[in-house]
Formats: C-alpha cells, sequence, structure tokens
C-alpha cells in the first residue's frame, strides 16, 4: 500500500528534506507541495490525499484556520510545528488533527508514525 501525502510548510528546505524522507520510505508518495495554508486546502480539494502534513505557523492561512476548513472526507491530517505548548495540540487534535508532533524530533520515527495513522 502507498499512501498518498501532502506537505504543507512554508520553509522549502524542510519540505525538500520531507519528500525525501517520505520517498525513500516507499510507503508514501508525495503528491504536492504547499507553502501556505490557502494552497494546502486547495491541494487537499484538488488531489485528495490519504495524508496531510501540516505546519501551523504560514503565511495567508495559518494551519489551525486549515484544519477548520477540512471538511469530510478529509486527509488524515498530522500537525508538525516548530511550538511546544502542550495546549496547542491538544487544540490541533480536538480540530481533527490525529497526531501534534514537534519539528526537530527523530525525522527517523516519522515515517513509520505516519504510517500507523495512515494504516489505522
Amino acid at each position: 500500500m502507498t499512501w498518498r501525502l501532502v506537505l504543507a510548510d512554508d520553509d522549502a528546505t524542510l519540505r525538500r528534506l520531507l519528500r525525501l524522507l517520505f520517498e525513500r520510505d516507499g510507503r508514501f508518495e508525495v503528491v504536492g507541495e504547499a507553502e501556505d495554508g490557502a494552497e494546502a486546502l486547495e491541494l487537499v480539494a484538488d488531489l485528495r490525499p490519504d495524508l496531510l502534513l501540516l505546519d501551523l505557523a504560514m503565511p495567508r492561512m495559518d494551519g489551525l484556520e486549515v484544519l477548520t476548513h477540512l471538511h469530510d472526507p478529509s486527509p488524515r491530517v498530522v500537525v508538525l510545528t516548530g511550538f511546544a505548548e502542550p495546549s496547542l495540540c491538544e487544540q490541533v487534535i480536538g480540530l481533527g488533527a490525529r497526531a501534534c508532533l514537534q519539528k526537530g524530533s527523530d525525522f527517523a520515527s516519522l515515517t513509520a508514525q505516519l504510517a500507523e495513522i495512515a494504516a489505522a
């Protein structure tokens, strides 16, 4: 099984690294990249991915706003953020995200975590 993934982060270098990570894993196909929240919503509507890896701090529309605009059927959303407040993670989970992960965490385990969420 290959899961279709959209990456949404305003950091182009991080998106490139994540694309390489997921494509090397073999279980994921990165079908789109967004540099802001509005573009992420467009890609989700057009491409219907299985997963959306979503940053919170982005221009035009932040990740929290993206979560409020997603409609069924929507992809499984995993938030990857640089913010460390536990209350923020509680908020994104309350808005429908399946997980809230910290940037800078072990990227080697990121593919395993996303595969587990995709398979659920």
